[in-house]
């Protein structure tokens, strides 16, 4: 069993919606990174854990799950790492996480666990409810008949963490003198034995007996087994006729028969006459009318205060890059390493990261619905509307993640047991607008409604990006519905889900979530954006041998015809160099193709660059228009932006018909090489990102076509 340099792993496992996240983050603090489960895309949450005595251990975070017999990909991670004791992931020791008010369905997975010999803690969550609703669980008698330690924890108040650690401490202790290896719960039942289960122990030398019939149930799916092994496993369950489903529907009527008596005395719950506080939300909350009215008002909210909010954190951050730029430019010695920090650097990334405060906000809104257990109750909301458009009511997590990035909503997309459904959940995802859309629509909005523009005491901005994201989510609906017309396949449908009860939010988890979020974004984005700015400050700074000369002449000699001053001269020099660089080049290149959309050379820039990400679009913007102009570095993006006019028609570039030509090609486009990617991966075939490409693509040229010619 591997460890690693911190020192002892643990694993951090329970039922989703039991307050894992919680327990995590009283556990590590600041202490976490999140990466990924060794050949999947499957998040995995790390962290470091400093107990009483001041060891170091590592806490592996585990995705939820229900049972070692998955319906998902995030539950087929928790049974590939623990059916195979040499993984780099397999724990030392596991802290369970049961919800107090649900403890019965919680239990299934506790039991496998023993049964795989693994030394477990059991951690009796919310407490707090279970006082609030006249439950006690009398813990002596649970702990025997379970055969584990048990801490009782409100982890919302970090109360129980310390004798959590103080217990997880004695029990690594205890391993390190001795092994325990009669860990059992009913793998021991005489009518669970089967002949395959012990050839299996025999011929690949599996100690543990549950783990030999984990093996042969899922053995054509377990990676680490080698191909002699799975073909080894599959002549002993031929020969022993092994009955796959009948076995395991036996070993989980097992389970529930030996763990609901012991529940059922160990938990005494007062009679309450009264509907309870759940219950009388929900009657508000999942009615077919009034919810989804309720559900659409929230979205509304959320998307004004995005608008209203960020406002005044956004223009400071404005502020402080352009004051950033002129300092830079006025210290740093004239030259080629100025021009490259001021135009390239500074201008791309306060282009980008000045989104900061909106991305923040969306993500703590998302955060809030997840918190308070109102995320569960709009996926049930949603599921018969969605199944008619071939989608399934855990699709709403996805569509709604879309809102934030496409890349962990299509991830999110592995908890649809339907292939059919998660297929076409995966195919109209990233037609959902994401928050690297909203430096995009931010800046491009405000040339088609006024910032002071209001509809009675709402922004009328904040209306036209809520517009746009709810034709997103009819475009993504639309497209659902002729792919299931498309995609055929046998499997049934069906939503199971759990209904926690509502909680007031866990501030600390919103805090966590939303600080690493925007982490990401401005890591990430940071990254990609420093690498096509330096490149695109080489391509707009430099051209052709001779061209910049011959630009130069020209502008001066326009500029004497039309008796422009100093200032404007300058600007028209810059813009013909621009021009004739090879970033004008490239732009003039594919003008032709998008000019029917009412686009320039220079928007055709953004459009290949934004390719790498759509926020890039801003920075690219910035880049460009910091290197096309001359004496103005105090001016924002969109003030350079505003006063770009058409040579030939003398009309503004970004009138209110291209504009809204552009923000609707930007809604619907494929422009993010890393959702591509996912795509590829999470469907095992290039087939599907060419062909999300190509119809989202003719969505997007078809609509900004549409719309340049009406508006």
């Amino acid at each position: 069993m591997e460890t690693t340099q911190r020192g002892k792993r643990v694993a951090l496992l329970g039922n989703p919606n039991v307050g894992k996240s919680s327990i995590f983050n009283q556990l590590t603090g600041l202490r976490q990174k999140v990466g990924n489960f060794p050949g999947v895309t499957v998040d995995k949450k790390t962290g470091t854990s400093i107990l009483p005595s001041g060891q170091k251990i590592e806490i592996v975070d585990f995705p939820g799950t229900y049972s070692l017999y998955p319906t998902s990909l995030d539950e087929r991670v928790v049974l590939n790492v623990l059916s195979n004791p040499n993984n780099q992931d397999y724990p030392d020791a596991v802290v369970y996480v049961a919800d107090v008010t649900s403890l019965e369905r919680h239990l299934l997975l506790l039991t496998q666990l023993r049964d795989l010999n693994l030394p477990v803690v059991l951690v009796i969550n919310m407490i707090d409810l279970a006082k609030e609703q006249g439950i006690t669980v009398d813990i002596p008698y649970l702990k025997k008949k379970l055969g584990v330690e048990i801490v009782c924890t409100d982890a919302r108040e970090g109360t129980g963490i310390l004798d959590l650690k103080t217990t997880i401490e004695n029990l690594l202790q205890e391993l390190a003198v001795t092994t325990k290896d009669d860990n059992t719960f009913v793998s021991h039942y005489p009518s669970l034995k089967n002949k395959a289960q012990e050839q299996i122990q025999a011929r690949l030398g599996i100690k543990n007996a549950y783990l030999a019939q984990l093996t042969a149930h899922h053995y054509k799916n377990l990676p680490h087994l080698s191909k002699s092994d799975v073909q080894l496993v599959d002549e002993i369950c031929q020969e022993a006729s092994f009955p796959r489903i009948k076995y395991q529907i036996d070993e989980t009527m097992a389970r529930y028969d030996e763990f609901q008596p012991i529940v059922k005395n160990a938990i005494k719950e007062e009679p309450n006459p009264n509907i309870s506080f759940s219950d009388r939300l929900d009657q508000i909350l999942t009615h077919p009318i009034l919810g989804t009215g309720i559900f659409f008002l929230f979205l509304f909210l959320m998307f004004q205060a995005i608008f209203s909010w960020a406002s005044y954190p956004m223009d400071l951050i404005e502020e402080g890059f352009a004051s950033l730029t002129v300092f830079t430019k006025n210290t740093l010695p004239s030259g080629l390493l100025n021009d490259l920090i001021t135009d390239g650097l500074l201008a791309g990334l306060g282009g980008v990261l000045v989104f900061i405060p909106q991305i923040a906000i969306l993500f703590f809104f998302i955060s809030i619905m997840e918190e308070v257990g109102y995320m569960a109750r709009a996926v049930y909301l949603s599921d018969r509307l969605m199944q008619k458009f071939g989608l399934n009511g855990r699709s709403l997590i996805a569509l709604l993640s879309g809102g934030a990035c496409a890349i962990p909503a299509i991830m999110s997309t592995r908890t649809i047991s339907n292939w059919k459904e998660r297929l076409i959940t995966i195919m109209v995802t990233p037609l959902i607008s994401c928050s690297a859309r909203i430096p995009v629509y931010t800046l491009l909005v405000a040339f088609v409604v006024p910032a002071t523009s209001k509809i009675w005491i709402f922004n009328t901005q904040g209306i036209v990006i809520m517009g746009l994201y709810l034709l997103g989510v009819v475009a993504a609906l639309g497209s659902a519905w002729v792919l299931k017309k498309i995609i055929k396949t046998q499997e049934s449908a069906y939503l199971m889900l759990e209904m926690p009860d509502y909680k007031v939010p866990y501030w600390k988890n919103i805090v966590f979530v939303v600080y690493e979020k925007v982490k990401a974004f401005a890591l990430e984005a940071g990254q990609i954006i420093i690498v096509i700015s330096i490149v695109l400050w080489a391509l707009a700074s430099y051209g052709p041998e001779g061209k910049f000369e011959q630009a130069e002449s020209q502008a001066i000699e326009l500029a004497e015809q039309h008796h422009l001053d100093e200032q404007a001269t300058q600007d028209l020099i810059s813009s013909k160099k621009l021009e004739v660089s090879y970033a004008g080049i490239l732009g003039k290149v594919i003008e032709p193709t998008i000019r029917p959309l009412g686009f320039d050379w220079k928007i055709g820039i953004s459009l290949i660059s934004s390719f790498a990400a759509r926020e890039v679009f801003v920075g690219t913007m910035a880049t460009i228009y910091s290197v096309g102009s001359a004496g103005d570095d105090e001016r924002t993006v969109f003030d350079k932006m505003a006063k770009d006019v058409n040579p030939i028609t003398g009309e503004k570039v970004y009138s209110r018909a291209s504009s809204m030509a552009l923000l609707i090609f930007y809604v619907f486009a494929m422009q993010c090489m890393a959702t591509l990617a996912v795509v590829k991966r999470e469907t095992k075939s290039w087939k599907w990102p060419i062909v999300q490409t190509l119809y989202m693509f003719v969505l997007a040229y078809g609509g900004a076509f549409i719309a340049y010619n009406i508006f």
